[in-house]
């Protein structure tokens, strides 16, 4: 079963929707400036309430920075409670090393060079996430951004490490084409925030309509392989 991530969570509400869908992980966006951004103080009462509600089972939570102080990030996580922290910045491996709970490492494809050159730099820097023990996620590169662009990228390049390596896939997913894209890249997981979304707001029906997306096409991979 592929596993997925309802990301850019503001709201109690839809933290349960995407509980009760099957999600694997919940993320709240603590980047300054971001229009997903939440305060500490929010996140917490979000989380606490959540975790009284579900207990401390799955779906994890996970927190999103992007070059931030590594103090920081680990008094957040202390503060909320998270199980993991996603780096959406150009963090280095002495950075990961420096956080205090599991690390998500985002790491942008460009593909714009040609998926032969892209694919062989992206399957160098999902590597160096493993060896170190964390966790990768290819999301697209656009400039100037930190992810969550809304915008798809070369999934034949993620395809190029399925089997080798465990990986989450971002980068314009919604339910419309995550089925597409769990057969074309067979990702351990996949990650959406924008695609279950309408007017900016996220969207019960799209969450849970993702979800069953997701639980089809894993069902479908399995069936094949």
């Amino acid at each position: 079963m592929t596993r997925f991530k309802i990301c850019g969570l503001r709201e109690l509400d839809h933290a349960l929707v995407a509980a009760d869908s099957g999600a694997d992980f919940i993320g709240f966006n603590f980047v300054p400036g971001v229009r997903r951004q939440v305060t500490p103080e929010h996140a917490e009462a979000v989380i606490k309430e959540f975790r009284r509600l579900r207990g401390v089972g799955p779906p994890q939570v996970v927190g999103l920075f992007a070059n931030q102080p590594v103090d920081e990030v680990n008094r957040i996580a202390g503060q909320c409670g998270l199980d993991l922290a996603q780096l959406c910045g150009n963090e280095p491996p002495e950075y990961w090393e420096a956080v205090d709970i599991p690390v998500i490492k985002q790491i942008k494809v460009r593909d714009g060079d040609g998926s032969e050159g892209a694919a062989e730099s992206t399957r160098r820097e999902v590597a160096e996430v493993i060896s170190h023990g964390h966790m990768a996620m290819l999301d697209t590169h656009r400039e100037g951004s930190l992810g969550g662009t809304g915008k798809t990228f070369d999934w034949s390049i993620a395809a190029a490490l399925s089997g080798a390596y465990d990986y989450l896939l971002a980068g314009g997913l919604s339910p419309e084409n995550v089925g597409l894209a769990i057969a074309t890249a067979m990702p351990w997981g996949v990650d959406v925030s924008s695609g279950v979304e309408t007017d900016g707001v996220k969207d019960p029906d799209k969450i849970v309509a993702f979800a069953n997306q997701v639980r089809l096409a894993s069902g479908n991979h399995d069936a094949h392989s």
